[in-house]
């Protein structure tokens, strides 16, 4: 017997700030305060329910996982079915698609597998032990009808509820099996038949198999179990596989329906037989034959990759020829075989585009769920048409098939700024009423076009602390990753997060099966300046790393990003760190990586060279990442206390050249300009002519900016259309505006100048994106002066004269502002 330890202490949560050293000490004392009372008890907040009790288990209940393909819904339809089945694949070859995979509990009764002890995670003696699980408090028999709604509410029924589409037409009888009541069969009439076939040793013909095949498969849901381990049923199935050339198709595909109802393993030699027969007699069988035994196969839970084979190339050779229902039911077999066939595929949106107006919401809504399943690309055109439709009638449509649109909104990466208006206006309010799953999904697709609604993103929050223990572990890290990404703290943020904290403690044993969600989870939180020690313990431990190279996924800068932002920002964290060689193995690859795809970004390039211009040359300037886990550029710039530039980047290869003396020669006139201002007797215009006639070369409107050129600007400030443009000999150093003051340092002050651009940023806004906002912190705590040229602002100038965009450098480097607050 395994024994059971109960405590009563919430799993400890860092958090860090920028005004407060307290945080980390409040939320370790034994304080009485409501906050701290959430963060112990996250179940119980604001609910008035009864208390939970958290178990540490020795032994851990062994998990199997499956997959379940869809979101979420109401529908309960066929639940015996599912209860009973033993594990099954989709249609298709296995392949499960990121975000997609759900775990259920298996209580078996053969050496379950516990998780091994962390060790020494924490620095604390009196710190609890991190596997925990906590599970509610036994609930009495008698459930209240309102938690009878919430259970119903959060189930899900991945068989039949993305099937609800085929309720919409009559034609779809024809093409898909149908869970619906059947008369019953009388015990006594069943033990006749399995009499009979004992007596004649499967010896019946073919019309005869097939009609005990029906009758038996109207017994009792409770009998079904017992019926297909029976003796005399196998016999019978035996009968079956012997005769099976012998038996008509459509009687062969009623034998398919009683094994549906029996709920018979797939994995069963008659089915076996079945899908060898079906195979060979595929191309006499007309497309809704075709249709309805792929049908049957999906809800026996049976793979099928040979029989879709085929069913897709008969499809491919009649496509112009598929009906409306045909055409829905064949993309809802595409999705829950997860395959995806090319020639096929190329076809599809044609059928699409056609059919749409006539397509009801489900049906749209179903066809956006195979193609998101079966990770088909369409055509940005077609997309947009498809969102056109639904934000037209978004208030009409069910929200499972709103929700389907949205994942493959989110798949194909799109903005549709009218639909995403329209979900604003309709979603909040029925956010209460979808189930965990359904809000992860809303949530992410929010986060994943960086669209930031905050009716939405609050709404979601409000509802979630009360429904977090039905989220998995892959909803608790999207959920955390959605906020973090968006950089939204919503008005319950203690509860909130705390709750999710909370679960993905719970489903700590989830992450060595899915490694990918924990670093998810745990990178959302540090966005915000949260970091659960003990889960990050945890992941920066040998043997969970090991677990991520094993990953489908590349998980190496997501756990550099971990690690990292742990060192600057949890200076008293002394758990688990990330080896050296793990730095340098994911620096060499993310250096790599920029200096083909980020450095040469037109706007960068461009900075850098005026930069350079401006300061004295490339020794001012690099163009580097100060932070490479943060995967973003910098140009980094110093200055003393003078405000003069300091040379610093000295083992910059360009900057070992020797420079191009190039430069123009200095008039009284032009000396007075750089010292006094503009001139009371000169234009802008007439200032701009006269260093032309002094030797300026190239013109105010050269694209390329020339190495080793400087430019003193007048004053300092950025005069709205200024024209001129002064390039002094070498030598001479750059003078700051006499009005700068710096409190800083004695050695200077160092200066990150990000050259952001519209992937920093949410969706149509000046809202800075979590990772950024991570990034800009760090640079600030480690002494850096953050110093942005928005893309709002520099791209424009991008097109303008040489001299404006030196000029607007100039401001930005010199202006007192942000310099003042250094030091």
């Amino acid at each position: 017997m395994a024994t059971v330890l109960i405590w009563r202490r919430f799993p400890r949560l860092s958090r860090v700030t920028t005004f407060s050293t307290t945080a980390k000490c409040k939320a370790e004392s034994g304080s009485n305060k409501s906050n701290q009372k959430k963060e112990e008890n996250p179940e119980t907040a604001n609910t008035g329910t009864e208390p939970v009790a958290t178990i540490q288990l020795l032994n851990p209940l062994d998990y199997k996982v499956l997959y379940n393909p869809s979101a979420y819904a109401k529908s309960r339809a066929a639940s015996q079915q599912h209860a009973a089945r033993n594990s099954g694949q989709a249609l298709g070859d296995t392949f499960t698609s990121p975000g997609t995979t759900q775990v259920r509990h298996t209580f078996g009764t053969t050496s379950p597998q516990a998780l091994p002890p962390i060790g020494n995670a924490l620095p604390k003696p009196e710190s609890k032990p991190l596997l925990e699980q906590t599970i509610s408090a036994p609930r009495p028999a008698a459930q209240t009808k309102e938690e009878a709604k919430k259970e119903k509410t959060e189930m899900h029924d991945s068989k039949e509820d993305p099937r609800v589409f085929q309720k919409g037409r009559p034609e779809y009888r024809s093409l898909s099996y149908k869970f619906e009541p059947v008369e019953t069969l009388p015990l006594e009439e069943g033990d006749l038949i399995l009499h009979s076939v004992a007596i004649c040793k499967g010896n019946q013909s073919p019309e005869t198999i097939t009609d005990y095949f029906r009758k038996l498969s109207r017994l009792p849901a409770e009998q079904h179990a017992a019926l297909v381990s029976e003796l005399r049923f196998n016999t019978l199935c035996r009968s079956a596989v012997k005769n099976i050339r012998l038996i008509s198709t459509s009687d062969l595909i009623d034998i398919l329906k009683a094994c549906i109802r029996l709920v018979v393993p797939p994995t069963h030699p008659l089915l076996n037989a079945c899908e060898n027969e079906f195979c060979r007699r595929a191309w006499d069988m007309n497309l809704d034959q075709l249709l309805l035994v792929a049908d049957c196969w999906r809800c026996l839970e049976r793979s099928v990759p040979s029989y879709l084979s085929i069913l897709f190339s008969y499809a491919n050779m009649h496509w112009k020829h598929l009906t409306l229902p045909q055409f829905v039911q064949l993309i809802y077999i595409i999705g829950e075989g997860r395959r995806s066939p090319a020639d096929l595929m190329q076809k599809v949106e044609r059928m699409i585009l056609k059919y749409l107006d006539s397509f009801t919401l489900e049906e749209v809504g179903a066809i956006c769920l195979g193609l998101f399943k079966s990770l088909s690309g369409i055509s940005d055109h077609t997309m947009r048409k498809i969102a056109d439709r639904v934000s037209l009638q978004m208030e009409d449509m069910s929200t499972y098939a709103l929700v389907n649109v949205l994942k493959m909104l989110r798949y194909a990466r799109m903005d549709h700024l009218p639909l995403l208006k329209e979900l604003g206006k309709v979603i909040p309010a029925r956010i209460p009423t979808i189930n965990a799953q359904g809000i992860m999904h809303i949530a992410l697709t929010c986060s994943s076009i960086h669209y930031f609604d905050e009716g939405i993103m609050a709404a979601v929050a409000m509802s979630l602390p009360s429904k977090v223990t039905y989220c998995r572990s892959k909803d608790a890290a999207k959920f955390l990753w959605s906020f973090g990404c968006l950089d939204y703290e919503p008005p319950n943020e203690e509860e909130f997060y705390s709750s999710l904290i909370g679960q993905m403690h719970r489903k700590l044993h989830e992450f060595r099966k899915f490694p990918e969600h924990l670093l998810t989870g745990l990178l959302g939180l540090a966005f915000v300046k949260r970091f659960p020690e003990e889960l990050i313990d945890y992941a920066l431990r040998d043997e969970f790393i090991q677990k991520t190279r094993s990953s489908k996924y590349e998980l190496k800068k997501d756990l550099f990003t971990l690690g990292k932002s742990v060192e600057i920002e949890c200076p008293s964290y002394q758990g688990n760190r990330l080896p050296p060689r793990f730095y340098e193995e994911v620096s060499k690859l993310i250096f790599s990586f920029a200096e083909q795809e980020i450095y040469v970004r037109p706007e960068i390039v461009e900075a850098t060279s005026l930069l350079e211009s401006m300061l004295g040359g490339p020794e001012y300037v690099k163009n580097h990442m100060i932070l490479p886990h943060t995967r973003s550029s910098d140009l980094e710039v110093h200055l003393a206390m003078d405000g003069h530039p300091i040379p610093f980047n000295l083992k910059d290869p360009i900057a070992d050249k020797k420079l191009k003396d190039i430069g123009v020669s200095l008039t009284d006139d032009l000396m007075t300009q750089l010292i006094k201002g503009r001139s009371n007797s000169q234009s802008p215009m007439e200032m701009e002519n006269e260093a032309r006639t002094h030797g300026q070369e190239g013109g105010e409107e050269a694209r390329t900016p020339r190495v080793g050129d400087r430019a003193a600007l007048s004053g300092g400030a950025l005069i709205a259309g200024a024209r001129l443009q002064v390039e002094p000999k070498l030598g001479h150093c750059l003078e700051a505006p006499l009005s700068l003051t710096l409190n800083q340092q004695p050695q200077g002050v160092k200066l990150a100048i990000q050259v952001s651009n519209r992937n920093h940023y949410c969706f149509c806004s000046k809202r800075l994106l979590g990772l950024h906002c991570l990034k800009r912190r760090q640079l600030q705590q480690l002494g850096y002066v953050v110093v942005e040229l928005p893309f709002w602002e520099w791209f424009p100038l991008l097109k303008r004269t040489r001299s404006e965009k030196l000029s607007y450098l100039h401001y930005k480097v010199f202006n007192p502002a942000p310099l003042s607050r250094a030091g």
